[in-house]
């Protein structure tokens, strides 16, 4: 784990998002501000994601073992899906509530909300910019800075709303404003849950794989490219398998072209980690992708 992102930065969020949870919670009981009380229930989503985040975080770079050979990097897609998945859930069952409190308003005391909004916005804004700097390399790092970010914003909706409802008496604001933030998080949950959904579903990385089965048939001896297959371990590390057609050579003089394969694919499309299996006449007329379908039907 980098320096920004130590055990000491995650526990200060954590301890600041458990105060602000309390203090607004607090404050949207005696002001009446169902804005604010959506603001305490997001902040309280954060601690447990703050939490989950560092768990996963640490669990992720454990080294590889006998029984988990990739090692334990899923960890922090599971919590980043978690995390992603119950910001939607808190998202709806408050813009619900929203929903009815347009329907039948409810006074609100905006002094109130107003002097709690301020404060919760600048803590919201400190928690945001500790993890700013991991959530540009970590789908884990980057749901948890999301729901920092998302009470940060969402402070700044109920500052505004604070504002009209203390000058202009404008209570139907409270929970317009509810429903737009609960808009804003699931629109920006849901890439968050489409990534780490396709990653545990082994969904193929954004390759082209035209052009790497044309590179590879660049390289000396090997004569064709087929039952190619890749995934993503987490969102940063590729595993790559791929069948080749060669002459019918010796181990000796097959493992520089091995190298030559394992450099191209490192260096030109970012994979990690490759499999290749060298094939003299085997497979020469099959398509670039197994179908496991031809296989079941021969």
């Amino acid at each position: 784990m980098e320096k920004s992102l130590s055990g000491g930065r995650f526990l200060l969020v954590t301890v600041l998002n458990v105060v602000i949870t309390i203090f607004e919670l607090v404050g949207g009981l005696f002001s009446g501000s169902l804005s604010l009380l959506s603001d305490a229930f997001h902040n309280l989503g954060d601690a447990f994601s703050v939490v989950l985040s560092y768990a996963a975080h640490r669990i992720g770079g454990r080294r590889q073992t006998r029984s988990n050979t990739y090692g334990y990097r899923r960890a922090e897609i599971l919590t980043a899906l978690l995390n992603a998945g119950v910001l939607v859930i808190i998202s709806l069952v408050l813009a619900g509530e929203a929903v009815r409190r347009l329907l039948h308003p409810e006074p609100v005391k905006g002094d109130i909300m107003l002097l709690v909004a301020v404060i919760s916005f600048l803590a919201n804004l400190f928690s945001t910019v500790l993890l700013n700097h991991g959530a540009k390399h970590n789908l884990n790092i980057r749901a948890t800075y999301l729901h920092l970010l998302s009470d940060a914003l969402a402070s700044v909706g109920v500052i505004v709303g604070a504002v009209l409802i203390t000058v202009w008496q404008i209570s139907w604001v409270d929970p317009l404003i509810t429903i737009l933030v609960a808009a804003y998080i699931v629109y920006e949950s849901w890439p968050i849950i489409k990534q780490t959904f396709g990653i545990l579903m082994e969904a193929s990385p954004k390759l082209d794989y035209d052009a790497i089965a044309h590179d590879l048939c660049q390289l000396p001896e090997v004569e064709g490219v087929h039952h190619i297959h890749a995934w993503l371990i987490d969102e940063n590390n590729i595993v790559f398998s791929v069948h080749v057609n060669m002459d019918d050579l010796p181990l000796s003089k097959i493992e520089p072209i091995y190298r030559q394969i394992e450099a191209l694919l490192c260096h030109k499309y970012g994979v990690n980690h490759v499999t290749i299996q060298a094939e003299c006449r085997r497979g020469q007329d099959e398509d670039l992708f197994y179908d496991q379908n031809d296989w079941r039907h021969d």
